[in-house]
Formats: C-alpha cells, sequence, structure tokens
C-alpha cells in the first residue's frame, strides 16, 4: 500500500506520498516525477481529491435504507455533490442556516486512476487508483422537503474527505466507522454493500466517462444521525485511517 496526499506548499496545494515526504510534479495517477521533499506530519492538509465529478450512490446497505424507511434500490440509485462541498481533512463542517438537522454519512470513496466509459465489470478494479474517505453530510430536513438531493447534498463543505488516497486496497470487507464525540454512531462493513465496487464503476461509467481523479462515493451503514455545533467527528474505515473534522454553525448573511 502507498499513501498520497494534498498540502500546502510554497502557497500552492501539492501532491504529496506520505511514506517518505516527496513533494510530485503531477497528480500521482499521472506521475509520480519528485520535485521536492517535505515533512509529512507537519504538513498542512487539504482535501486530496480535485474531481471533475462527485458521483454518490443512495442507499447502498440494505438496513441504512431501512432505517430511513426506504426501498433497496434495484439499481444503484446515483446523485451529485458538487467540488465545492470538499473540506479539508481537520477542517471545520459550518451548519446552514436553512436546516434544521444535518446528518453525517461516514463513506468508502473510490478514486479513480484511468479514464474509461462503458468500463466492464472484470476490467473495473483497473480503473481505481485508490480509496479514501469521505463523509456524505446530508441535511435531511431539505432532503425530505425538496424531494430531490442536490441541495440537500450540495453545501459548500458537506463532503469532507481523506487524509489520504490509499493504493493496494482491496475494498471488499472494510469495516466503517462513524464516532461523534467519541461514541460509536454508524459501525458497518462494505461486504453489506448491496452494489460492489465492479459494479458501481461499471454502472455509472455506463451513463458518463470517468477521469482520473473522479470519485464514486459508495454510500453509507445503518446509524445515521445528527450533528450539532462543537461536534467531533471521526470516520475510520480499515487500511485507509481517520478523516477528523470539527462541527460549528455558519453565520447568518453573505459574506
Amino acid at each position: 500500500m502507498t499513501r498520497f496526499a494534498r498540502v500546502e506548499h510554497e502557497g500552492r496545494a501539492a501532491w504529496l506520498r506520505v511514506d517518505d515526504g516527496a513533494v510530485l510534479k503531477d497528480a500521482p495517477w499521472i506521475s509520480e516525477q519528485v520535485e521536492g521533499q517535505v515533512d509529512a506530519a507537519r504538513s498542512p492538509r487539504v482535501a486530496p481529491a480535485t474531481p471533475s465529478k462527485l458521483v454518490c450512490v443512495g442507499r447502498n446497505y440494505r438496513a441504512h435504507a431501512q432505517e430511513l424507511g426506504n426501498e433497496v434500490p434495484k439499481e444503484p440509485l446515483l446523485f451529485f455533490k458538487p467540488p465545492s462541498s470538499l473540506l479539508a481533512p481537520s477542517g471545520t463542517l459550518l451548519l446552514p442556516p436553512e436546516s434544521e438537522r444535518v446528518e453525517h454519512e461516514g463513506e468508502l470513496t473510490i478514486v479513480i486512476g484511468k479514464r474509461g466509459r462503458r468500463i466492464a465489470r472484470e476490467r473495473a478494479l483497473e480503473h481505481v487508483f485508490g480509496y479514501t474517505i469521505a463523509c456524505d453530510v446530508t441535511a435531511r430536513d431539505l432532503q425530505k422537503k425538496d424531494g430531490q438531493w442536490t441541495r440537500a447534498k450540495g453545501f459548500d463543505g458537506f463532503c469532507p474527505l481523506g487524509p489520504e488516497i490509499v493504493t493496494g486496497v482491496d475494498p471488499a470487507a472494510l469495516g466503517v466507522r462513524v464516532r461523534v464525540g467519541g461514541q460509536v454512531r454508524q459501525d458497518g462493513n462494505t461486504r453489506d454493500m448491496v452494489f460492489d465496487v465492479p459494479a458501481l464503476i461499471a454502472y455509472v461509467s455506463s451513463a458518463m466517462t470517468l477521469e482520473p481523479g473522479d470519485l464514486i462515493l459508495t454510500g453509507t451503514p445503518e446509524g445515521v444521525g445528527p450533528l450539532v455545533a462543537g461536534d467531533r467527528v471521526e470516520v475510520e474505515i480499515d487500511a485507509l485511517g481517520v478523516l477528523a473534522f470539527d462541527v460549528a454553525t455558519e453565520a447568518r448573511g453573505p459574506s
């Protein structure tokens, strides 16, 4: 396994090979040419992604679908989050005043490394660069009110991501846990996904070209719950590490 991150370096965001502190000239799926060296532990992290799109999968765990009173989809249920929803690891999620109930959803996230359209299931993993952790933050009341999910899923900061992208991981049976204030809220496993990683890549790519750097959020286990100002959230996935972020209230009014 190799770990990659994005860090603030000389006034810009740069890709970092965490294992040896090598600063890369390009995204690691393009080249691992080294152009510098930093102390990986001391370099401020930014979200490890610059995707053209964030494709998300809804109700991909049976127990989660049931806890919200929904049927399990017969095909993957897709929606988007905008790139502006990305939040750096150890960042602060701001609860928008438009919602009275914002919830956490910890998710295994696929990072695409090779361009493809209509990718066959048996070739799907060839298009994966690695995996990372996301929290599909959701304004649950707005999701129910609007009927479609764009606003409820798309507020700025509603996709904490990271802390790293890890290669060489088998995604078939990874534990997924979410802790809020140190208490476990979600405790699931990717083996319980309705549609596994190869099936999701094949399905998504039947509709749209997947570009290197694109993200696919694979769904969340049961146990989603509300967030309030002052919470500290930790999303942990086996082999990938821990994505942590804080929660605060967004100030009202235009900036």
